[in-house]
């Protein structure tokens, strides 16, 4: 385990970096936020990219929701969400890694869902580009797609989806293979896109978040999902993502980077970017 990232996947910043807009004043401070956290990313590459993030109704719909799921398959093509695909590369996969996630998981008492075929949405490509926003014709990693219900209630709480990072880091540490992995855990911000409190966004329990995930995620897991749409809206509850990829880290980390901008499409986008550094 090399590092964690966590970032915001609003599907507008996708599309400022497919249509060359990164340095309109709008994106512009969003983007220069970034640079640091880009340099140093690239600098330190993982093999295989772990990315948490919750797919938004086109692969999986309301008729089925599972709470927690890998994907397994070799690759991922990118969805259409109804603008046509984003013009970036197919998604690689790393299906030794998937099966062994999926197997030490179960056995630690998470039932996990298998997805063999999965079309991946800007809650997973965004990150990507935010990580690397110039992949080419291939990105620079293969990727585990990691599934959350953060769309239909009840969702899972924050406290077990930070003991799902803990049994993930687990699991991806027993993996028999030489391979460095980063893990993401996106969405988020505050936001809410619906309803009377549309358009909310809450600053102070942002920057609260964004300092206490370093080293007092537990404080952020004793919240329920009723805390967290108060503070944070209804899509806001995206959040709990973050907790799997800090449980997944050791306690050991340094916060290389942090950035925090609003707003992003009528939300609160950050990034926070830790380096591991291993059991103390």
């Amino acid at each position: 385990m090399i590092w964690g990232l966590a970032t915001s996947h609003v599907p507008s910043i996708g599309a400022a970096m497919d249509h060359a807009k990164t340095q309109e004043p709008y994106w512009k401070p969003l983007f220069d936020g970034y640079e640091p956290a880009r340099q140093w990313m690239a600098a330190h590459r993982p093999d295989i990219a772990v990315i948490v993030y919750n797919d938004h109704a086109n692969a999986v719909d309301l008729d089925l929701v599972p709470t927690f799921g890998i994907g397994t398959a070799e690759s991922y093509d990118v969805a259409d969400e109804g603008w046509g695909r984003r013009p970036v590369p197919t998604v690689v996969g790393a299906p030794e890694l998937s099966e062994h996630l999926v197997t030490e998981l179960m056995d630690e008492s998470f039932d996990i869902a298998t997805f063999q075929r999965l079309d991946v949405d800007h809650g997973l490509t965004v990150p990507l580009s935010v990580f690397c926003p110039d992949p080419g014709e291939a990105w620079p990693c293969a990727v585990v797609p990691v599934l959350v219900n953060v769309i239909q209630y009840p969702q899972p709480t924050a406290a077990r989806c930070y003991a799902l990072g803990q049994a993930l880091g687990r699991a991806i540490r027993s993996f028999p293979r030489d391979a460095k992995v980063a893990v993401f855990g996106t969405g988020g911000m505050s936001h809410q896109l619906a309803g009377a409190r549309a358009g909310l966004i809450n600053e102070e329990f942002d920057r609260m978040f964004l300092q206490a995930i370093e080293n007092e995620p537990e404080k952020l897991a004793a919240l329920t999902r009723e805390d967290y749409i108060r503070e944070a809206g209804t899509e806001g509850i995206e959040l709990i993502m973050w907790l799997i990829m800090r449980g997944a880290l050791s306690e050991n980390v340094a916060r290389v980077h942090d950035t925090y901008h609003v707003p992003a499409s009528n939300t609160a986008a950050a990034l926070a970017l830790f380096q591991d550094l291993g059991a103390k």
